[in-house]
């Protein structure tokens, strides 16, 4: 995550960028986006995982299903995480 607003820091917020650069905080402000969206993406998952009723019993009953429902919900989930923090 620290990447992909890296480069929309460069592409779309480029006075921010260069602020961040020439105060020698850029790679502190990247490391934390990358925290804060990794831990938004682990707690939105788990959220959303329970809400829809995924459960571990389901994931050895059915592993396929599982696995389909869980990759929907990191799609929509690292979608929100990239509108809420990597391009805000």
């Amino acid at each position: 995550f620290g990447r992909m607003r890296l480069k929309y820091l460069k592409a779309h917020r480029r006075v921010t960028y260069i602020n961040l650069k020439t105060s020698g905080q850029l790679t502190h402000h990247l490391n934390e986006i990358d925290r804060e969206a990794n831990e938004m993406l682990r707690l939105l998952i788990e959220q959303m995982a329970q809400a829809q009723g995924i459960t571990e019993q389901l994931k050895a009953e059915n592993q396929m299903v599982w696995v389909e429902v869980m990759n929907n919900i990191h799609s929509v989930v690292e979608e929100t995480v990239r509108q809420d923090i990597i391009f805000h």
